[in-house]
């Protein structure tokens, strides 16, 4: 029988980046890219959050939430930039993956760090409520463990963690 540890680090497929974006100033209209470079330790090369460094380098939304949004403020439909996430993956639960290491695409790794509440900006965006609809669907924060280019298009893939059964053969004896 696997233990909860082991379950825990296992997921049915990889995701993928369906959309980008960065925030050059705070408060301001957000750049939807096809591209963005992650910086170790400091973030999102042209987002204003760029250079903090900590566990907030960048922001994450799950694709599949936003029709599960959009419902809970009587709209039909979300787009991604409305609610200034800088990526959006299908695919991956991302609230499962908290404190684990993802790779995004060729040379990219973040570390999903912890959950993202919404802004009360999402008040006047998406109509009284819309903080409330973004309770619990925020999305997640992340730190960048290796600097690479993502791009649109890109498998976002668990970095699996020594499970007990694999710990237990790297002890063995012979």
């Amino acid at each position: 029988m696997e233990s909860l540890r082991n379950l825990m680090t296992q997921f049915p497929h990889i995701g993928r980046l369906e959309w980008l974006s960065r925030r050059p100033q705070r408060h301001h209209d957000i750049d939807v890219m096809d591209a963005l470079t992650l910086i170790e330790g400091q973030g999102i090369e042209g987002d204003h959050y760029s250079a903090r460094g900590g566990k907030r380098e960048v922001t994450l939304f799950q694709a599949e939430h936003l029709p599960v949004v959009a419902a809970f403020c009587g709209i039909t439909e979300l787009p991604p930039e409305q609610l200034r996430r800088n990526l959006l993956v299908s695919g991956l639960n991302l609230l499962a993956c908290r404190q684990q290491q993802l790779a995004i695409g060729c040379d990219a790794i973040i570390e999903i760090t912890g959950p993202c509440a919404p802004c009360s900006r999402m008040e006047q965006t998406l109509g009284p409520g819309g903080y409330n609809a973004l309770r619990g669907h925020g999305g997640m924060t992340a730190r960048i463990v290796r600097s690479g280019i993502i791009m649109r298009g890109d498998s976002v893939t668990v970095i699996p963690r020594a499970t007990e059964s694999m710990q237990g053969q790297l002890f063995q004896t012979p």
